[in-house]
Formats: structure tokens, sequence, C-alpha cells
């Protein structure tokens, strides 16, 4: 058995019944750089703890063995990353579908809706609050 084997095995035996990484304790790490390359570049050294502070956070969720707080906690930061970066990405969708919809918000609940390009004038209902009313397109 070599020793990459041993260490390999050891390395199992250590994380047996503990969390792990997951995308929080990614995320977490990769601000830590982030941040710790800012206070180098910037020289401010609360950034340096700050950065500091992240990893030990990181590290203390890999070695959890209590996995239902953070399956919570990666859920959480989940619903959060999806909902700060769907903005994002409908943004882009509607900017490559320029062409063929038209897009514009409802007057009443305000929800984002779409026709089809050169169909003329034509009396749009709303699907969330049912509001009619007429929109060119």
């Amino acid at each position: 058995m070599s020793f990459i084997d041993k260490l390999r095995a050891g390395l199992k035996r250590l994380m047996a019944g503990r969390h792990g990484a997951d995308e929080f304790s990614l995320a977490l790490l990769i601000a830590g750089i982030v941040i710790s390359m800012l206070g180098s570049i910037l020289r401010i050294g609360i950034l340096s703890l700050l950065s500091t502070a992240l990893y030990v956070y990181s590290i203390f969720r890999m070695f959890s063995r209590n996995h239902g707080k953070r399956y919570a906690e990666n859920q959480k930061y989940l619903s959060v990353w999806r909902q700060s970066t769907s903005g994002i990405r409908q943004f882009f969708v509607r900017l490559k579908n320029a062409r063929k919809y038209k897009y514009f918000k409802c007057p009443e609940c305000h929800s984002r809706l779409r026709l089809p390009r050169k169909v003329g004038e034509v009396t749009v209902t709303c699907g969330k609050c049912h509001h009619a009313f007429k929109q060119k397109a």
C-alpha cells in the first residue's frame, strides 16, 4: 500500500459521517479568496480577517456532523442564489428574443408579459391578475 493510498484511506475514515462540501461551502471559499485578494490589493487588514472567518466557517460546515442544519443552510443559500440570478437570466432571454417578441408589463400587477411582434393592436389578458387591456405589438 503506497503513501497516497494510506493518506486517502485516512481521509476517508476522518470524513466518515461528516457533512462534506456543498454549494454553500464552496461559495464561502470562493468569497474568501476574492475578499482576500481585494484585501491584499487595497491593503485593508480587516478584509484579511473577514476572509479568514469565511474559511473557518466553511471548514466548520464541511466537518460538521449535523446534517440537518447544514442541509437547511445549503437550501436557503440555493434559494437566495436562484432568486438573485433569475432576473439576470430573464434579462438575457428577453434580449435574445427581442426581435420575435415585444415585452411589456401589466398595468395592474406589473408582471412581465410578451406578445409576438407584428400582430397589431391586441386585447391582452394578464395570466396573473386577469386584467384585460389593449396593447400594440
